[in-house]
């Protein structure tokens, strides 16, 4: 039998890993468990980058996405732009089960929620709204990249040897409306393949796009890579694609998780990527590797 494992990302990544592990221990299959650990993150009002109590758009919007994908199928399913519903990791994963489509956005993905039974919901919360107003944009400012990028993925692997993996975020604070990342899109903010692994991305979701982020880490694993080697790879190439156009790195990290349990982690430089493992029933905190642009 596989060593049952859970990861997630950043420091909030450990209330996942510690609601999905057990429900590993209790043989659910690892999509379940991805989702109940990345749901509990949605519920907490403390963290502004997920869910609920998610810092707003520029005109004040709290708009989410999200998505799942099942390692032993490749069956997945995304939504982008959700207003007024908190658990959009589960409605992507009802477009995967209840439609023949892989992303709804939108208007809608939200009216989709509804006939599926989806309660409407506010996702402002006293503090998320303090702090929008805090940051805000003026009307005279050009749109720009706000804080608040921190994305759960959360990548688990189950009993039975197969992987599964869940990302959520309310996205970048102050983005334009109708930004989307890659936090809904297959293969940039997340993909999993029982052949090869499973892997997740975080932070400035264009960079990770440009890239075809996790789509990239888990080919890497599949041409023999570790894990470790095929996260520090895509941040190369985060690297390299921000000198081909002359810009500074953003900041992204990415995580990674094969058949064999085997973790890896990476971001680029400044972004100090932390990660939750849980595995047995301890939680550790990881801190990933910076890989910095090769100096020339």
């Amino acid at each position: 039998m596989p060593q049952i494992a859970a990861v997630a990302t950043w420091t909030f990544g450990q209330t996942a890993v510690r609601t999905a592990l057990p429900l590993l221990r209790q043989g659910q299959a690892a999509l379940d468990a991805a989702l109940a650990g990345a749901q509990a993150v949605e519920d907490d009002p403390a963290v502004h980058s997920v869910g609920y109590g998610g810092i707003a758009n520029s005109i004040g919007t709290v708009s989410l996405d999200a998505c799942v994908m099942d390692g032993r199928t490749l069956n997945c399913g995304g939504v982008a732009g959700v207003e007024n519903i908190r658990h959009v990791a589960a409605l992507a994963k009802r477009v995967m089960e209840r439609t023949p489509h892989v992303l709804l956005v939108g208007e809608g993905a939200r009216l989709f929620a509804v006939q599926q039974g989806f309660p409407l919901d506010t996702l402002h919360t006293p503090e998320s709204v303090a702090q929008w107003y805090k940051g805000r944009p003026r009307p005279a400012q050009p749109p720009r990249l706000g804080p608040g990028h921190d994305t759960v993925t959360v990548l688990t692997l189950d009993q039975k040897g197969s992987l599964g993996g869940v990302c959520s975020t309310s996205g970048l604070a102050y983005k334009m409306p109708g930004r989307v990342g890659d936090s809904p899109l297959i293969g940039s903010g997340l993909y999993v393949d029982d052949t090869a692994g499973a892997a997740g991305a975080t932070g400035v979701g264009e960079e990770i796009i440009r890239i075809g982020g996790s789509f990239f880490v888990v080919e890497q694993m599949r041409a023999g890579r570790t894990p470790q080697e095929a996260c520090e790879a895509a941040a190369r190439k985060v690297n390299a694609v921000a000198t081909r156009r002359g810009v500074h790195p953003a900041q992204v990290a990415f995580l990674a998780l094969d058949v064999k349990g085997r973790i890896g982690a990476a971001c680029t430089a400044d972004t100090n990527f932390q990660y939750a493992v849980n595995r047995e029933e301890k939680v550790e905190l990881r801190k990933a590797p910076e890989i910095v642009v090769n100096p020339r």
